[in-house]
């Protein structure tokens, strides 16, 4: 039998230029359409993201670091369908964080309620947490769809898998419609439901997929009937 060969790791020029760059980049999405750095909202939306995201990492690092090599790029083998279809879902998901700060930092277009303000910083935390969960479990989860031969890829049933097929999927729909209920952004929803409806077209032709060529997944599906939601899809 041949032995598992897992992806390679992230050079460390890359990595560093990941760790400095993410921040910063955020903190353009953020302030550029809002037109000034004093907008309180937003250091408060950056502060929670990257804390949350650190904690993740922590995390990661001790359970599973592997998936820092998994997720570090697309691997060979990627579907081309699925790179077409991230082409449209990446701007879309982007997209959502300046709109928002547009209409809450400078344009003034949406009036949120506090408590929804809120909500949207619970499906932030929980979809992180999930996803966290997910990639704990999970050292095959890696950014683009494909079946993993040479690391004798195989079905996870632990952790978040034992009540749905993709809780990857479904803690980022959360966070989609949590980004911009947490910067007060109606508007922002707007790409937020392109990039859900994008996901949920990904998420079934990735189970059709794995139905197919992953053995074991379709038992799997059999046992856990639901993509996403438990009870309902």
């Amino acid at each position: 039998m041949t032995s598992a060969v897992d992806p390679k790791p992230m050079s460390r020029t890359k990595a560093i230029l990941y760790a400095v760059g993410s921040p910063l980049i955020l903190v353009a999405l953020v302030f550029l359409p809002a037109g000034r750095v004093d907008w309180t909202p937003g250091w408060i939306f950056i502060a929670v993201l990257v804390s949350l995201f650190s904690l993740s990492a922590l995390l990661l690092a001790r359970v599973n670091p592997m998936i820092y090599r998994a997720r570090s790029r697309f691997q060979p083998g990627t579907k081309k369908w699925d790179l077409i279809l991230l082409t449209a879902l990446l701007p879309a998901m982007i997209a959502e964080i300046p709109l928002a700060t547009l209409d809450a930092g400078r344009m003034g277009w949406s009036n949120v309620p506090l408590w929804v303000v809120l909500i949207g910083y619970v499906l932030l935390a929980g979809g992180i947490a999930v996803t966290t969960l997910a990639q704990a479990v999970n050292p095959f989860f890696e950014p683009g769809v494909r079946v993993q031969n040479e690391r004798a890829q195989h079905v996870i049933t632990s952790g978040p898998y034992r009540y749905v097929r993709h809780p990857g999927y479904a803690a980022a729909i959360a966070m989609f419609v949590g980004i911009p209920l947490a910067l007060a952004s109606w508007w922002g929803l707007l790409p937020a439901g392109l990039a859900i409806a994008l996901l949920v077209v990904r998420t079934g032709w990735e189970d059709r997929l794995l139905q197919a060529e992953l053995p074991g997944y379709a038992d799997y599906v059999r046992r856990t009937r639901h993509k996403l939601v438990p009870g309902l899809w």
